[in-house]
């Protein structure tokens, strides 16, 4: 029999569904105004689809899981996995994504006349089905037996088949946190965000060189073209500082966890920690639009082309049959 749905419960719910309504639209038109404008089909903007891709279906997939978490239903032990899972693949999809996005823009400013050759469509298309292969591997590592089966078998003395026992779900009950602080977050969070932190660093370095050197470039203009790659870098470096200040707090929490059992955190410090990392799907569009030139022209040709000039129209066309009457 289902218990109630607490008020607390009925809170953080609104706030999960009203962060879902935010990221599933606002990350569909960033993969939109990819497709239609042809001055975001570069190596970049297709990592960046990649990443707007990841967060719809944490909007779409992840927050409606996480929903169904927190009421703590009854289920049998690997349909629980299989609800926990998706979130650690999405994660590490958004964190090779922004990887690679660090890394074009190193190569972008690095090589810029050589660029084009060495950064091509199918080269680019090859590493975002690697970022997402990666994220597969990653994510569905409890899948393979990093689990806590054998700590709830032990636990509850179970006889028979260890794969038929039904649990109240909950993230913790099945994910092991040895996997979430030695393996994810030590070898899949951590590093790739220092590495880009390092690559950054030294794109602004590059930058600011080329700006004071006034070097010949691919460009006619290299004072134009480094001043546009420095503004570009900054609004992804601050799109990576975003997910940082999102993610790491809830990867403390569970080194807490683990490194200290006898420490009490308090519950409200863990679901401001799940709002942040679930909110930062929805940041991103965000600093697109009010960051980056292109898409905000972008953002602005889907609303006048598709939404503001037809209302305009149905309205004509209303006032015009209405005239005719």
């Amino acid at each position: 029999m289902a218990h109630p749905i607490s008020a607390f419960q009925a809170a953080y719910i609104s706030i999960e569904v009203l962060i879902a309504l935010v990221s599933v639209p606002g990350n569909i038109l960033v993969i939109w105004a990819v497709k239609m404008n042809q001055a975001l089909r570069d190596a970049t903007f297709c990592f960046i689809v990649s990443l707007a891709v990841a967060d719809v279906a944490v909007g779409a997939l992840v927050i409606p899981l996480a929903i169904i978490i927190n009421i703590g239903p009854q289920m049998e032990f690997y349909t629980c996995l299989m609800v926990a899972c998706p979130v650690l693949i999405l994660t590490e999809s958004s964190i090779l994504a922004l990887l690679a996005i660090a890394v074009d823009r190193y190569l972008r400013v690095k090589i810029p006349v050589r660029y084009k050759s060495v950064v091509t469509p199918r080269r680019a298309a090859v590493a975002i089905a690697c970022c997402w292969i990666v994220s597969f591997l990653v994510g569905l590592t409890p899948m393979f037996g990093w689990n806590n089966l054998n700590k709830m078998g032990r636990t509850q003395e179970l006889n028979g088949s260890h794969t038929e026992f039904v649990i109240t779900c909950q993230f913790e009950t099945v994910i092991s946190m040895e996997y979430m602080v030695y393996f994810n977050f030590f070898v899949w969070v951590l590093p790739p965000l220092l590495l880009m932190l390092l690559i950054y660093l030294e794109v602004f370095n590059l930058i600011r060189k080329q700006l004071n050197k006034k070097v010949s470039s691919s460009s006619n203009d290299p004072q134009k073209y480094y001043g546009k790659e420095l503004k570009i870098a900054k609004s992804l470096a601050l799109v990576l500082f975003l997910f940082a200040l999102s993610w790491l707090p809830l990867h403390i929490l569970n080194c807490i966890t683990l490194f200290c059992p006898s420490c009490q955190t308090p519950h409200i410090l863990t679901y401001i920690a799940i709002f942040l990392t679930h909110g930062n799907s929805a940041m991103n569009p965000i600093v697109y639009a009010f960051r980056i030139k292109k898409f905000r022209t972008a953002f602005l040709q889907i609303w006048n082309q598709y939404f503001c000039c037809k209302t305009n129209k149905n309205a004509t066309s209303a006032t015009t049959a209405e005239a005719g009457n």
